[in-house]
């Protein structure tokens, strides 16, 4: 069953009121196909791309069929803090609606402030990590839990959560109802779900490794040491550019964000050795426009809802090829579109025959601008760094800086000293 307009639901004025909130009007595929069977207490599993409404595909069901509990009743577990996070203001407008209350259980958090407002919680939303913690301390009880979300399962079980996970389980009633969406459906996912699931219903909105369709993607074959003056060249031909750099190691988001500050972008960084705060602090600096470059590692593949982010560059290819798809998705979100440009070496051409499995399509080769002015002056100052690195960087990475300079064409040309 299906529907094409969420009037054609049977739901309360109080979700009726949370989607005018929301500013929800026509449901997104995976929405109408998961959203009947939800709120009928089926078990759901769920594939559909990333940015295409897959949260409010559970929350609505879920705090539909809550309405009014009392004690933990809900929940949704997520790989990262930062998605996390974004789960839970997705559901507080759904869950105030019906008089439920949302707590946030991740790590890098106070954990006795967490304590506190579990006394009054009915719906956690949780990493396993911290979860654990909590279950060591006996502050929290999954007695209750009616209704279980696995957003993510894939990235869960990737980043090694699987033990978490089967103890988290373990701890649940055995009559629940279980929901769990992902972007991929592995082979260990699958495995996973027949432990977790019982007789659920399949929705596929989207084929498994399915990429934003409103992604223009491209390759750049390129050497180790012409990545940063590529980088460099590509800020330049969209000045301005909400752009988001993926970098495999948090040193090489360090070291690129020092690149980038000699260039004079609004830049910040954000990595797994970043605290909570400052991991905040960078993703409320990106969305709002504050920074126009966030270099991140995976943690932020599947854990950030940024509008309009323009650009998506794979500085270094991913470990793995479901990553790839994840990183993509950060861009063309609800169906904008966007740009994904990803550099690859010699080193990389299997995880490029893996994404183009994946994906099943081939990714289109685009020629590295090597007889353009900006990418050899970039190539030029870089070998010049190089030979000599200059002054130490300042101590702060995360300084704003004000954006001028050769590399941002809409700003003043600084005067000569």
């Amino acid at each position: 069953m299906t529907f094409r307009d969420f009037g054609d639901l049977a739901i309360s004025a109080a979700t009726k009121r949370a989607l005018s909130e929301v500013g929800f009007t026509t449901p997104t595929p995976v929405q109408q196909q998961a959203i009947p069977p939800a709120m009928s207490g089926r078990d759901v599993i769920a594939c559909a791309a990333t940015g295409t409404g897959k949260t409010a595909a559970f929350v609505l069901p879920m705090t539909e069929r809550l309405s009014g509990r009392t004690g933990v009743v809900g929940l949704m577990l997520a790989p990262t803090r930062e998605l996390a996070l974004q789960l839970a203001e997705h559901a507080k407008p759904f869950a105030f609606a019906h008089s439920l209350s949302v707590v946030t259980l991740i790590g890098g958090d106070d954990i006795d402030a967490q304590i506190d407002s579990l006394a009054h919680a009915n719906l956690v939303v949780a990493t396993p990590g911290r979860l654990v913690d909590h279950l060591k301390r006996g502050s929290v009880s999954l007695a209750g839990i009616e209704v279980l979300v696995l957003d993510e399962a894939d990235r869960m079980l990737d980043m090694g959560f699987k033990p978490q996970l089967t103890r988290i389980l373990a701890r649940l009633p055995k009559k629940r109802q279980t929901m769990l969406f992902s972007a991929t459906m592995a082979s260990e996912v699958e495995e996973f779900a027949k432990t977790a699931l019982r007789d659920p219903v399949r929705v596929e909105v989207s084929l498994s490794g399915t990429t934003a369709a409103g992604a223009s993607q491209v390759i750049y074959e390129v050497t180790k040491a012409e990545k940063n003056p590529l980088l460099l060249t590509l800020l330049i031909e969209v000045p301005g550019a909400r752009t988001l750099v993926f970098c495999r190691t948090r040193r090489r988001a360090e070291k690129l964000m020092k690149t980038l500050q000699r260039e004079r972008y609004p830049v910040v960084q954000m990595h797994a050795e970043r605290s909570q705060a400052q991991r905040q602090y960078a993703l409320d600096g990106f969305r709002s426009g504050r920074y126009q470059v966030l270099l991140t590692t995976d943690i932020t593949a599947r854990g950030i809802d940024v509008a309009n982010i323009e650009h998506v560059i794979n500085y270094d290819a991913p470990f793995v090829a479901e990553d790839y798809v994840h990183r993509i998705g950060r861009t063309a979100r609800a169906q904008a579109t966007g740009r994904a440009s990803t550099f690859v070496t010699d080193e990389d051409e299997a995880i490029v025959a893996a994404i183009e499995k994946l994906t099943r399509a081939p990714l289109t080769r685009a020629p590295v601008p090597r007889d353009d002015p900006e990418f050899i002056k970039a190539v030029a100052d870089e070998k010049a760094r190089q030979a000599d690195p200059g002054p130490q960087e300042k101590k702060d990475p995360d300084a704003p800086v004000k954006p001028m300079g050769r590399h941002a064409r809409t700003h003043p040309k600084k005067k000569k000293t």
